[in-house]
């Protein structure tokens, strides 16, 4: 029986967790949620979590077992790990929530082969990532011990899980791949997505360099099946590679919004779609270069470009055609066939599907490289949009061998929270142990099941840092979520995060004396990169957050300056450093709102399997934080772009940034309105996706709709990229 199925009747902490919902004297019994949390902790916990006398026992055990890593007892020795552990208990950690320590026991803890039995306390596995990550470094060890027991850095899922166990999975688990137009890098495409979902990876697929269906094979026009086929042999793929019946593989596929298949693209999420095309598990992403939205924006005819044709006039992929510069150059070759619609008809056909499905995603394509500092192109993202990397096509030979081995993506992923991580007293010690632990990540990893992914991973040492508890943050401080404090403190705390993950890429590439490939060819080579911080005056604007940030050294002029002659001269290690991934089950056990967004609701209900409900309190919860905490459901999400654009500014890569709607408006909420209607429309959604274009966002992820007689649908918690 598992340890969380106990006989119902012996069980007391899930009643006293679901009287969080039962107002009493109209006020919430937060009271209850500290009780159930005593009460898991002594009736499930505690009397089930094997004992040891002394720790050398402990880790003897853990040895004979198969539970641990041999390297990690050949790494350090003995009296050093006494060290760390007697470290962490005086730390006397505590969780905050119910819903913390369930989530934690439930999906992260070690159990006995047998299930009966905790191996792992939550200090345990604190230690375990302490020590794997330190590979051997004592001073780097402890510092991992001290950022995560006080919950300022949280590993991704995969990392957080997998670290320091004999019987491990990959410590990353999402990555992005690209198809080129011939049927051997169709089936490579394919067998590598089944090899990845096979280790609880999540995959990215850009579809766009496919010739659309009707195109001609070999001379014999009307040949070509188009993307729609491979979109369903990729769905099967990933229901068929389902890690041992444990969940299936999750999948997105992305296509340009210049392709001739787009509108089929869409209609395969149509809830009345054919059964041959409809694709119901697999997720679909378009990239959108700055050229749709001109176009939409004069109502204008717009030309969908056959990828064969173009292909062959640019000697290119099309993917690495420039769209936006080409267009006008594109539409009068001959050469080049071309598909003729209107442009706002595409636009609605897009909200029409967010408002049925939650999806496409939206990668502002030509938003994406005019930020991106290194060389090359990015043309696509991952299965929560935030990844945004280059990448380079390969060529696969009739022996399904790589003829020219290309540069695919792996996400490294971890996440600042950020309420604790202000109450560091040294914001640069904490970054820079976050970031080697990352790096160790990326140094680690070994994915030789797909070269093209372990060859770009061994190049570019990409890591993405990123954040939670942002919702809190402003809450706790009394700030109102997207308001002028908050937006102040979202740009210094991003800012300080950029300026302190370059500093310390900068200080790895100078111990080891490597840059990521290519670096020479970079901005930040020759110091462009830093001109915006070298321009402008990068300091608080109000009182508020000049007093949150007192105790911190807030990067000044001078310290880019010299941040940039140390970056020119030594380089950096890392490529990437930095994206806003979503925040699942793991901001829980943290006590954090998830990731960047507003809460959905002050007391959050969640469905668990087999268990039934169970409610989350928001963090820091009381009468005087009641007032900040406003659901995203009832808000202007024009407030959340606000947020996001601030951040986005100072992060290198992506943020999975999502849009919450009604399919029932509040009055007023939407001053474009002019109080016609109340109900949510597809003007709505072109409104605001065109405003997060001219923010200068680089990625929506889903539109969530709630409805006035049902909860939340269209999607999906991002369980393979979730941090």
């Amino acid at each position: 029986m598992s340890l969380l199925d106990l006989d119902q009747n012996k069980v007391t902490y899930f009643d006293l967790n679901n009287e969080l919902n039962i107002p009493k004297d109209n006020k919430i019994q937060l009271g209850k949620d500290r009780e159930a949390l005593e009460a898991f902790m002594q009736e499930n916990v505690i009397p089930n979590t094997l004992k040891f006398d002394t720790l050398r026992e402990r880790f003897d055990y853990l040895q004979d077992n198969d539970f641990i890593d041999p390297k990690i007892l050949n790494n350090y020795s003995f009296e050093f790990i006494e060290k760390l552990y007697d470290y962490l208990e005086s730390q006397h950690f505590q969780f905050k929530s119910f819903m913390a320590a369930y989530k934690f026991y439930a999906q992260y803890a070690i159990k006995t082969n047998d299930g009966a039995y905790y191996v792992e306390r939550y200090i345990d596995r604190v230690a375990m990532n302490a020590l794997f990550y330190g590979n051997g470094d004592e001073e780097l060890a402890m510092n991992l011990a001290d950022e995560m027991i006080h919950q300022r850095y949280q590993p991704a899922t995969p990392s957080f899980l997998n670290a320091g166990r004999a019987r491990r999975g990959e410590l990353v688990s999402c990555f992005i791949l690209q198809s080129t137009d011939d049927m051997n890098s169709i089936g490579r495409t394919i067998n590598s997505a089944l090899q990845l979902s096979k280790i609880g990876g999540g995959v990215g697929i850009n579809l766009s360099n496919l010739r659309e269906a009707g195109a001609p094979i070999k001379g014999i026009e009307n040949a070509a099946s188009g993307v729609v086929p491979v979109m369903k042999l990729l769905e099967d793929s990933f229901s068929y590679s389902n890690q041992m019946g444990q969940r299936n593989g999750a999948g997105v596929v992305y296509l340009s919004v210049f392709h001739p298949d787009i509108m089929a693209f869409l209609a395969t999420k149509k809830e009345n779609a054919d059964e041959k095309v409809r694709i119901k598990t697999l997720s679909m992403g378009v990239t959108v270069p700055d050229k749709f939205y001109e176009l939409t924006r004069d109502n204008a005819t717009m030309y969908l470009f056959s990828p064969y044709d173009v292909e062959r006039e640019y000697q290119t992929q099309f993917n690495y055609v420039d769209i936006t510069a080409e267009y006008d150059n594109m539409v009068a070759n001959p050469n080049i066939k071309k598909t003729k619609i209107n442009a706002r008809d595409l636009e609605n056909e897009l909200s029409k599907m967010q408002q049925e499905s939650g999806y496409p995603y939206i990668i502002n394509i030509d938003t994406v490289n005019r930020a991106n500092p290194i060389a090359g192109k990015v043309i696509s993202s991952n299965l929560c949009s935030e990844i945004l990397q280059v990448q380079k096509p390969s060529i696969i030979n009739n022996d399904q061998q790589y003829e020219q081995l290309g540069t695919d993506v792996s996400c490294n992923l971890g996440s600042t929270n950020i309420v604790n991580l202000m109450e560091t007293s040294d914001f640069e010690k904490s970054v820079d142990t976050m970031i080697r632990a990352l790096t160790f990540v990326s140094d680690a990893s070994d994915l030789d099941i797909v070269p093209s992914v372990q060859n770009g991973n061994r190049q570019m040492h990409a890591v993405g840092l990123g954040a939670m508890g942002l919702h809190a943050m402003f809450a706790k401080n009394h700030m109102y979520y997207g308001d002028e404090e908050a937006l102040d403190f979202t740009n210094m705390y991003f800012m300080m995060l950029n300026f302190y993950t370059l500093k310390a890429s900068n200080k790895i590439a100078r111990e080891r004396h490597e840059t990521f490939a290519d670096f020479e060819e970079s901005d930040y080579a020759d110091g462009s990169y830093f001109d915006k911080y070298l321009e402008q005056d990068w300091q608080p604007k109000t009182q508020k957050v000049r007093d949150l940030f007192a105790k911190h050294h807030l990067p000044t002029h001078a310290d880019w300056q010299e941040l940039k002659a140390a970056v020119m001269q030594y380089g950096l290690y890392n490529a990437y450093r930095m994206a806003i991934a979503p925040t699942g089950s793991i901001s829980y056990v943290n006590d954090a709102t998830a990731s960047l967004h507003p809460i959905i609701n002050k007391i959050e209900e969640r469905q668990e399997k087999k268990i039934g409900k169970i409610y989350y309190p928001a963090p820091y919860l009381d009468a005087d934080t009641i007032p900040y905490y406003e659901s995203a459901y009832d808000m202007d999400m024009r407030k959340v772009i606000d947020v996001y654009a601030e951040a986005q500014q100072h992060v290198d890569q992506g943020m999975a940034l999502t849009l919450f709607m009604r399919s029932t408006l509040p009055e007023g909420l939407y001053e474009w309105k002019d109080g016609h209607t109340d109900k949510m429309t597809t003007r709505d959604l072109n409104i605001l996706r065109n405003y997060a274009y001219r923010k200068g966002i680089k990625s929506i992820y889903y539109v969530r709709t709630y409805t006035d007689d049902m909860e939340e649908f269209g999607v999906n918690e991002c369980e393979s990229c979730s941090i």
